[in-house]
């Protein structure tokens, strides 16, 4: 028998701004040592130098954190041009560089072939797996590391500022999946003159937004095993916030928390959709919707469930 891990059995989600120069899993385990919490998760890496939305799940709301992942996100990102990047931004090794520089127009124009369904190779310092291994990984040891195109949802790439001929100021709200990077990356090669992210802010994923949600690290650390920190987390249901919510009846939550299939109140949904269902103002189950009943994917342990 495994043993059980120690903490405190809290659930919730905690809006990070998260700040540049940790890594994602770093934020995490920071979060789960001033909660004390037993388990924590996040949905949707930023690369160490990024800033902004890290949503981090505690407890039965790690469940929820494929609706976080797989939610629009949007970044507002700098851009330099005149020089392409082994990593694609700022902290890698230059690798080619050009004197030109593309002007407003044409980077607005060029922004249209990014919007929509694309296919986007990631950078080859990035997390993706080849053969079980970290392409980073295999980057770093001086490997050429070719990875496959993969399809984006681009929803919006806009132009919002040029601080000047060298630099852009771009916003993205793109799909799950979506590099920054590789954006940059692209947007040099088709204006003819390369180019590299130089700075990158999450500025809102799913419901959760930057300026609205976010609390500092420094705010977590100051705040470390305090009870106050609790006020600052969202209820699990907050990362259900774009799927349906349907009322469970009390026989039909009781068979839900077994993993049954449950009878649900109803609710602007159709056969085969999928939602979630409450019972008593407490997240109880997600899952498809058939028949008057919620057949359970996942099933919340709450502080209402028996």
């Amino acid at each position: 028998m495994g043993r059980k891990r120690k903490g405190r059995d809290i659930s919730g989600w905690l809006v990070v701004d998260k700040p540049a120069g940790l890594t994602s899993t770093a934020v995490v385990n920071k979060v789960r040592w001033a909660f004390q919490a037993r388990k924590a998760g996040h949905a949707g890496t930023l690369d160490p130098e990024a800033t902004g939305v890290l949503a981090v799940a505690l407890g039965e709301a790690t469940k929820t954190v494929p609706y976080i992942t797989d939610a629009l996100k949007a970044y507002r990102f700098t851009i330099r041009f005149g020089a392409a990047t082994n990593t694609d931004d700022a902290e890698g090794e230059v690798i080619a560089t050009s004197d030109a520089r593309p002007e407003d127009d044409q980077i607005k124009d060029a922004l249209n072939r990014f919007v929509g369904e694309i296919q986007q190779v990631p950078p080859a310092f990035s997390a993706v797996k080849i053969d079980g291994e970290r392409a980073y990984k295999r980057a770093r040891d001086g490997e050429t590391v070719q990875l496959d195109a993969r399809p984006l949802w681009v929803e919006e790439l806009v132009l919002i500022d040029r601080p000047d001929r060298d630099t852009a100021e771009l916003e993205m709200v793109c799909g799950k999946g979506g590099y920054v990077r590789s954006i940059a990356r692209d947007l040099g090669e088709a204006l003819g003159c390369y180019a590299h992210v130089e700075r990158l802010r999450r500025t809102w994923s799913g419901p959760f937004d930057a300026e609205e949600d976010g609390i500092s690290l420094e705010k977590i650390e100051e705040l470390a095993h305090d009870p106050a920190l609790d006020a600052y987390l969202k209820p699990l249901e907050a990362g259900l916030a774009d799927l349906p919510e349907l009322r469970a009846t009390a026989e039909g939550a009781a068979r839900l928390r077994h993993g049954n299939p449950g009878m649900v109140l109803g609710g602007d949904v159709e056969y085969g959709d999928e939602a979630w269902a409450s019972y008593d103002g407490a997240a109880v189950a997600v899952g498809t919707f058939r028949a008057g009943s919620l057949h359970p994917a996942r099933v919340f342990v709450t502080e209402q469930s028996d």
